[in-house]
């Protein structure tokens, strides 16, 4: 499997990277929950392994986006916190399992197994809508998903085809300032956030999960959804 392994503690991370290497999966390992925008995700991890206690965004932040973007993706929650409280605080925020420190790598690599196997299996018919559910009408700036449909205006209509059909989905923010009209020179990029939340907004109602619209640190956006425009 594809394991991306968050944990601050250089030492464990690199420890716990070379374990799983050595186990016949392809495990990489990051600092921090805000590097995983910035680092080229191919192929998609199919299972993360996060530690709760994490600099900036925490585990359970990352673990509830996660889940919204990826419902089907595998997650570990690694952490000293062994009250019960934590733990249902893991769970609540889609952990599919839930770790007290230290870990005993031969439990570690059971719960690894243990989600493979629900990967591997044929998934539901039924459930969460599949990505291609999702649509824009560009005559009419409709936006069509299995819980209904929404008005797009100008500059959203424009952000999303744009994003739609740029190369893995992502535009540079002074990209999008230029797609919706603005001088990238005098516009603020709070504003373009503002624009961005209402857009999220928007394809969350009609089905999309929350997270649909992710910022790229230090470059843009990124569409993390397939749509279709005609």
């Amino acid at each position: 499997m594809n394991i991306l392994v968050i944990e601050d503690n250089d030492s464990l991370r690199h420890a716990t990277v070379q374990m799983l290497n050595r186990n016949g999966h392809r495990a990489s390992g990051l600092v921090c929950a805000e590097d995983i925008d910035d680092m080229p995700l191919d192929p998609a991890p199919d299972l993360y392994l996060i530690d709760l206690n994490l600099p900036g965004e925490d585990g359970l932040s990352l673990s509830r986006r996660l889940r919204a973007a990826q419902p089907y993706v595998g997650i570990i929650m690694v952490t000293a916190r062994g009250q019960v409280d934590d733990k249902l605080a893991g769970y609540e925020s889609g952990a599919d399992i839930y770790l007290p420190k230290p870990v005993d790598p031969a439990e570690l690599l059971a719960a690894v197994c243990t989600l493979g196997r629900r990967l591997d299996a044929p998934r539901p018919a039924t459930g969460l809508p599949q990505a291609s559910a999702f649509r824009v009408e560009l005559a009419t700036r409709t936006l069509h998903g299995p819980n209904g449909t929404e008005t797009l205006s100008e500059s959203e209509l424009s952000t999303l085809t744009g994003l739609s059909r740029a190369k893995s989905r992502r535009l540079e923010t002074w990209q999008i300032m230029h797609m919706i009209g603005v001088d990238p020179e005098t516009y603020s990029k709070a504003s373009l956030e503002v624009r961005m939340v209402r857009l999220r907004q928007k394809l969350h109602r009609v089905g999309a999960p929350t997270g649909a619209i992710p910022p790229v640190r230090g470059y843009g956006y990124r569409l993390d959804l397939d749509l279709q425009c005609y």
